[in-house]
């Protein structure tokens, strides 16, 4: 099994972890704190780094500092710096094995640093918990949280110039009376639009392992709080390894880029009653793309043998999840709503049965 290899305190030698509040390498022995930029592997505050290497490969130190993680029984893969004590897979819960490299995966080029922190995950799911009407009384009151980790997720990053066009069918009714009768006129026009437009940062995520309709529904991500990625972000927490390639990830990409030039056209067109879409048609003429991490919290509980996972967004706090349904709050519901209905129904037999 390889070495396990720390980030030093310059001062006295402790272990450093990346801190969420501070966004600092912090000592828990001498309260040192640090920029993660100014963090050297052995720990010593180095000179900034100039990255003039190509981007996306691992210097051969940092290699030595990075290892992977493979679960046994589903096959998940994730990446961490070497302190990182991981001693189950975030996705099945099983115990994981300690692999020594990360040769052959490209280096992320952004890292967003977790800010909200393990607490206010924590809080995040107490709440959402209590304010759920349906969830059952003895869930809400043990909400026993088997586990919560720390994970960035890995996102291929798509920028764009595209060419748009697109047809309208437009409608606009006018209506009036004339004596006894109510006139209507509908006019119809052909409106056109087109143009050039710049998408940056579309994201994709990378790992089959995360839903697309989770990663989806927890964006959307702020790049403007992303830095350049440095191993040092890492510390204590852990990286899912990226299980689709770059090539597989375009026609997505591809697809979210479309969706949003049409709707972009779609917005400009105001001022009918209604409005349809005869032909639209988008051109990407250029591409460029990134690899980044992005920070998620997951979160599992177990009722009734049943494991509920959820997902908190540790840049915004955006929570999502599902959650287990009491099906004797469901039947007071229905039972509630047929009650009104047939009451209505009997209310509206009486007053024709009078007619």
């Amino acid at each position: 099994m390889a070495d396990i290899q720390e980030f030093k305190c310059p001062n006295c030698s402790g272990k450093l972890e990346f801190d969420i509040k501070t966004q600092k390498m912090l000592c828990p022995f001498c309260s040192g704190s640090f920029d993660p930029k100014s963090i050297g592997d052995s720990g010593v505050p180095a000179a900034a780094e100039k990255w003039d290497r190509p981007e996306n490969e691992w210097r051969s130190d940092e290699i030595e500092k990075i290892k992977t993680y493979i679960c046994k029984s589903c096959g998940g893969e994730i990446i961490t710096e070497a302190t990182t004590a991981a001693t189950s897979c975030p996705y099945c819960g099983n115990p994981v094995v300690l692999s020594d490299r990360v040769e052959g995966l490209l280096k992320p080029d952004y890292v967003i640093p977790f800010q909200q922190t393990k607490e206010d995950a924590k809080n995040a799911l107490r709440d959402f918990v209590q304010k759920n009407r349906f969830a059952p009384g003895k869930f809400k009151r043990e909400n026993r949280l088997e586990e919560i980790k720390g994970m960035y997720v890995p996102f291929w990053l798509f920028d764009s110039n595209v060419f748009a066009s697109a047809e309208f069918e437009a409608r606009r009714i006018r209506r009036w009376s004339e004596g006894e009768y109510d006139c209507a006129e509908t006019s119809y026009y052909s409106v056109s639009r087109a143009g050039d437009m710049r998408f940056e940062n579309i994201p994709v995520d990378a790992s089959k392992k995360m839903s697309d309709d989770l990663m989806d529904s927890l964006e959307p991500f702020y790049f403007k709080g992303a830095e350049k990625f440095l191993p040092s972000y890492l510390a204590g927490f852990l990286a899912d390894k990226y299980d689709v390639s770059l090539e597989d990830s375009v026609p997505r990409a591809d697809e979210r880029i479309k969706n949003s030039a049409n709707q972009a056209l779609s917005g400009t067109v105001s001022g009918y009653d209604s409005v349809s879409v005869k032909h639209n048609d988008v051109h990407i003429t250029s591409r460029g793309s990134k690899y980044a991490l992005f920070p998620v919290w997951l979160l599992n509980t177990k009722h009734n043998g049943i494991n509920y996972r959820f997902a908190m967004n540790g840049q915004t706090g955006k929570f999502i999840g599902n959650l287990p349904i009491s099906k004797g709050k469901l039947a007071a519901l229905f039972g509630a709503v047929a009650v009104c209905v047939s009451g209505a129904l009997w209310g509206l037999g009486f007053l024709i049965g009078l007619y």
